[in-house]
């Protein structure tokens, strides 16, 4: 990848231009990395209900077009700017909640809703310098237009096929690991195990009741079991969900 460090690369993405539109696939420039940033290839992506949510503009805040979506993925580091945690030919999921390991709620051990980085689906430009990594002179209807800015979400924006993001919002994964699955890790399922283990606090032993059996309360699911419940019930109005429930050991819904 030395080839395209410190180089614009164009690339494919699937913009967003406004509430509720067909996402466009087209052309974009993606810029180098500035200071502690680091610029990725995405190799897998999926797609989130949030996702769905900014799509169609529900919050007034979150109008911000066009703009690329997605924030669940599995990625190769193409380059960094002044990074070490993390350099090229890395195997990285991204975060959306960020830490920077320096403001109060970091240091503090009690909250992970870093003051800098912490989720913000408003957020639309990059911590840096309050601008964008990504730009296009293609309309949505494929014609050319003067070179327009191209909005960030969550610190991350997935549907794309390379992106810049922030250090404080990547963490490195075995290249090993089944990447096609990895990408869940970026949300549904760290929010779902991260709910039994950290919200809920499941004690070994103690019975468990999930609401939901989304990937969400499937991968809560998992939390508990691996928190030692010695009973998990599954709790959803879609009796269909109860087949997969079986496989993370529900007992009962």
């Amino acid at each position: 990848m030395a080839e395209t460090q410190g180089k614009v690369i164009t690339c494919k993405a699937a913009v967003a231009w406004g509430p509720k539109e067909p996402l466009v696939i087209q052309e974009i420039c993606v810029d180098p990395p500035q200071k502690m940033e680091v610029r990725v290839k995405i190799l897998y992506s999926s797609i989130c209900h949030t996702d769905l949510g900014a799509w169609t503009g529900v919050n007034e805040g979150e109008r911000a077009f066009p703009r690329i979506l997605g924030h669940e993925a599995v990625r190769i580091v193409e380059s960094v700017g002044g990074v070490k945690d993390v350099k090229e030919g890395d195997y990285v999921i991204p975060t959306f909640n960020g830490e920077c390991g320096e403001c109060r709620v970091c240091t503090n051990g009690v909250s992970n809703l870093c003051e800098r980085y912490k989720v913000d689906p408003m957020k639309r430009l990059m911590v840096n310098d309050g601008g964008t990594r990504f730009s296009t002179t293609t309309n949505k209807d494929g014609g050319s237009s003067q070179k327009q800015r191209v909005y960030h979400f969550l610190n991350t924006s997935t549907f794309t096929e390379y992106t810049v993001l922030d250090s404080a919002c990547v963490v490195k994964i075995d290249p090993n690991a089944p990447l096609k699955q990895m990408s869940l890790l970026s949300c549904g399922v760290s929010t779902g195990v991260g709910a039994a283990w950290n919200t809920a606090n499941v004690k070994e032993g103690t019975t468990t009741a999930v609401f939901g059996l989304g990937s969400v309360g499937l991968a809560a699911a998992e939390g508990a079991r691996a928190r030692g419940a010695s009973r998990i019930i599954g709790v959803d109005a879609n009796a269909s969900k109860f087949e997969k429930g079986v496989y993370f050991l529900f007992e009962s819904f």
